[in-house]
């Protein structure tokens, strides 16, 4: 007896009703320019500041800090390269709903989507994302599976998610199933800890400014900094430390070691994100504060390997980078299984509406985009008239916003 369970041709799929609204157009473009996206704020790439923003400009430890001449400030060595990418899908009905959907990569990712995966998105039901994603993650097998074409997919998929909310009048949580939480709790990713506590987040991650680079005198400065932060918050106020993939094992140890007496909840992305073995090391050798990552892995298939090889407590898909909204419930549902959180890096608006819905998903990432950090802006910068924000610590999402509740600033 042969193994195959196709007992019968699978027919292609084709519109269930006579009339039903399809997908009649995808766009996809970025900025006019470089500089206009840095005013703008960054759109979907976070690291698209002005000089001197705190975040690309403070001293941070990051994969680079191994070589002195990139040492200083993160453009230098190209963080910010790719910039945004939107995308609009835009339905034949008659007030020609249009979706938004964002991640990075910029031109490249422009390409990608409408020299190669528009085609498995024009004339389709917005309904079948199942169907449209599966074409989209075949088709690219031979050159993405992460990276540049997971993100293209992404702004895809979430631009469906978005129209199709706007077409049936309802928000994308209650197409996900509804809320389980009335409104989400946020901690803050930010240089200034001691503010985020004063505008009434419920934590606050700062970067590690120094990497194993800047040797022993690196550590010290990483650990005054972590004592700073904690004595300037006082003993209750939660902290988290952001690695972003700098460090080693030897390293990274070291670091929850000496961070013991001032009660870190979390060390994030400490180790490269292809180093499942050394985040499974680490997450063994550590019992005194939290491992987590995430930020940079994509699909299902990475998580079930950090999940499998018991490499972090707390997970955190991009939703704009990880495969969009169908994917990422996926990804959430697998590591509810593993009884494993899930807090997804930034994505404003697009991470609280899948958030909101599970349980496993206890509290909201915001980051604070300002220069220096002192006040409370839109993650993506002015790329919509009313992105919603935290107050007192909380985002919430209102009923009768559909979609994903934002509308461009055109």
């Amino acid at each position: 007896m042969g193994i195959s369970l196709i007992l019968g041709p699978h027919p292609p799929v084709v519109p269930a009703r006579d009339g039903a609204v399809l997908i009649r157009r995808v766009r996809a473009y970025t900025f006019s320019s470089d500089s206009y996206e840095r005013e703008s704020g960054g759109g979907a790439d976070c690291h698209r500041q002005s000089s001197g923003h705190w975040i690309v400009d403070s001293t941070i430890s990051n994969p680079m800090s191994v070589y002195e001449e990139y040492r200083k400030s993160r453009t230098s060595w190209g963080i910010g390269a790719l910039g945004s990418v939107i995308v609009e899908v835009e339905l034949d009905d008659i007030r020609r709903t249009m979706g938004i959907g964002l991640s990075i990569g910029g031109d490249a990712a422009c390409y990608v989507i409408e020299e190669h995966l528009s085609r498995f998105v024009l004339g389709q039901d917005p309904s079948n994302v199942e169907l449209i994603w599966d074409q989209m993650w075949r088709s690219t097998m031979n050159y993405g599976r992460r990276g540049l074409a997971v993100q293209a997919m992404s702004a895809i998929d979430l631009a469906i998610w978005d129209a199709l909310g706007k077409h049936r009048g309802v928000p994308v949580y209650e197409l996900l199933g509804g809320k389980t939480k009335g409104r989400m709790p946020c901690y803050a990713t930010t240089c200034r800890p001691d503010l985020a506590k004063e505008m009434g987040f419920f934590g606050a991650k700062f970067p590690l400014p120094y990497g194993p680079a800047s040797g022993d005198w690196g550590m010290r400065e990483n650990i005054a900094t972590v004592k700073k932060w904690r004595e300037a918050v006082g003993p209750d106020f939660p902290i988290m430390i952001d690695c972003y993939m700098s460090l080693n094992l030897p390293y990274a140890i070291e670091l929850a070691r000496k961070c013991e007496p001032y009660d870190v909840k979390w060390i994030e992305e400490a180790l490269p994100p292809d180093d499942y073995e050394g985040y499974s090391e680490l997450k063994k050798a550590v019992s005194t504060t939290m491992i987590t990552t995430g930020e940079h892995e994509y699909t299902r298939y990475g998580f079930r390997t950090l999940l499998e090889k018991k490499c972090a407590d707390v997970l955190q898909p991009d939703i704009t980078w990880c495969g969009g909204m169908t994917e990422a419930r996926r990804i959430v549902a697998l590591a509810a299984a593993y009884d494993i959180p899930i807090i997804p890096h930034g994505s404003s608006i697009y991470s609280y509406h899948l958030q909101i819905c599970f349980p496993n998903c206890p509290m909201a990432e915001f980051l604070v985009m300002s220069p220096k950090a002192d006040s409370i802006v839109s993650f993506f910068g002015n790329l919509f008239t009313d992105e919603p924000l935290p107050k007192d610590g909380y985002v919430e999402l209102a009923h009768d916003r559909p979609g994903f509740g934002v509308t461009l600033n055109r």
